[in-house]
């Protein structure tokens, strides 16, 4: 979403780090710069304003122009401010001091508010706790059928009434429920408006006063911009919002809202959803984001997206078998199909520090689902012998898997071409003869 953003700005950065010195000049066209940057972004004029005007004064209280470095020390300050601007540090979820904890989801139609209510109930269970699902949306048809279906695909309990069922029978339904399995939290998830008008806004205040809930989410489409933020204001005036959940963070919108909502509203972003499958769901980290933006990757993100896909029984053993220069076709498919489970390739290498900016360079965008498809297909054409002993693969060989898989003889000589310099790369990363890039093994 936001790559328009930070070309943009590491541009900006380059031009300042080609000069040895920065004067004050310089430093006031970098940020009119930076402005034009933002305001193309569709970030709130006003945020904007107040952005640029506080990093000048830093920069200038700093004595930019007199450090012996001062790109970095502009780096830092846009940094620090972008995260305030954020939100400073991670919002939790409350919980209640006697369970279940209830969380309203609130949205107009169309933010994805029914998937992103059981994306949450994913998350929550992950994080050990025991959610129920409620659908309060009696307006759109097949409300709580879709969510029922959710449910059952996530193995997590749903309560729903056929029917124009009233929003507080179903969730007083949901509460006895909750309290009859004893769930910990109860996820509610309510009418998706088309427009806000006084008797909508009226009847969904009325909702969160039968039912006093520790949280009330806005789910807002970050690819609707600017109608985001009004969209926040609206609801937070008329049933008090405690936190928000920007989905759609994946799409190829400008990314305004994301950065405006927060400054606009005064309301926490608490998660991003990222993606369409059911554990697409992140926690916002306002750091971390901004650092996404500067093109100064997210590493910790992406140690916790390779924490859910590796055991540590699986990391040793193919340590030991990368350090033995052992690594099969059977470990390059089984690692091909990890990596594919943590998300979208350009996502994943937009999180490692310094490849963000030369990621066009690298055809990243090449290695998409049908990327991985034909790489299972070519591998898994192979004997079991051929995958443990590629060198045994000849011409013939090549031909037949070549049949088998739908693809070509260089398409297999790619292939393997490909899982010969992996396995070079990996003996050389746990070995230590790689001396540029061992370090980073060891961070």
């Amino acid at each position: 979403m936001f790559e328009a953003l930070t070309d943009k700005l590491q541009g900006v950065f380059r031009r300042l780090g080609s000069r040895g010195t920065i004067t004050e000049k310089d430093l006031d066209e970098a940020l009119r710069e930076v402005r034009l940057a933002l305001l193309e972004a569709d970030v709130h004029f006003k945020v904007v304003r107040d952005f640029t005007q506080r990093l000048k004064e830093r920069a200038l209280g700093a004595e930019i122009t007199k450090s012996l470095t001062p790109l970095q020390q502009i780096i830092d300050i846009v940094n620090q401010e972008m995260v305030e601007m954020l939100g400073g540090g991670q919002a939790h979820l409350e919980q209640a001091k006697a369970p279940p904890t209830i969380v309203m989801l609130v949205g107009l139609k169309g933010s994805g508010k029914t998937t992103t209510t059981a994306k949450l109930g994913l998350h929550l269970r992950r994080q050990g706790q025991r959610p129920l699902m409620a659908s309060a949306d009696p307006r759109r048809v097949a409300a709580a059928e879709q969510l029922d279906a959710l449910g059952k695909q996530l193995d997590i309990p749903v309560v729903a009434r056929e029917g124009k069922a009233k929003p507080e029978d179903v969730c007083k339904d949901a509460l006895a429920e909750a309290k009859r399995i004893s769930a910990s939290t109860v996820l509610i998830d309510t009418v998706g408006y088309l427009r806000l008008d006084q008797e909508e806004l009226a009847e969904l205040a009325a909702l969160r006063k039968a039912l006093s809930p520790m949280e009330v989410l806005l789910v807002a489409d970050a690819m609707t911009g600017q109608e985001a933020v009004h969209a926040a204001e609206a609801f937070h005036g008329a049933v008090g919002l405690t936190g928000l959940i920007l989905t759609k963070l994946d799409g190829d919108a400008r990314g305004g809202a994301a950065l405006s909502i927060r400054a606009v509203t005064g309301i926490p972003v608490k998660f991003v959803g990222t993606g369409e499958k059911a554990d697409a769901l992140e926690p916002f980290y306002p750091e971390r984001f901004a650092s996404r933006i500067l093109g100064m990757g997210d590493l910790l993100t992406l140690i916790e997206k390779a924490k859910e896909e590796f055991e540590d029984e699986d990391v040793e053993s193919l340590t030991e078998r990368m350090r033995k220069g052992a690594l099969t076709l059977e470990d390059f498919l089984v690692q091909f199909q990890r990596v594919k489970r943590m998300g979208p390739m350009p996502q994943l290498i937009g999180l490692i520090p310094g490849l963000s900016t030369i990621k066009n360079r690298l055809a990243v965008e090449e290695l998409d689902d049908n990327f991985f498809k034909r790489v299972e297909a070519i591998i898994y054409s192979m004997t079991p012998y051929e995958r443990r002993h590629p060198e045994v693969i000849d011409a013939s060989r090549r031909r037949r898997i070549a049949r088998g898989s739908g693809s070509t003889p260089a398409e297999i000589n790619r292939l393997l071409k490909q899982y010969r310099e992996a396995k070079r790369m990996m003996q050389m990363l746990t070995t230590g003869r790689g001396q540029k890039i061992s370090p980073l093994l060891r961070m």
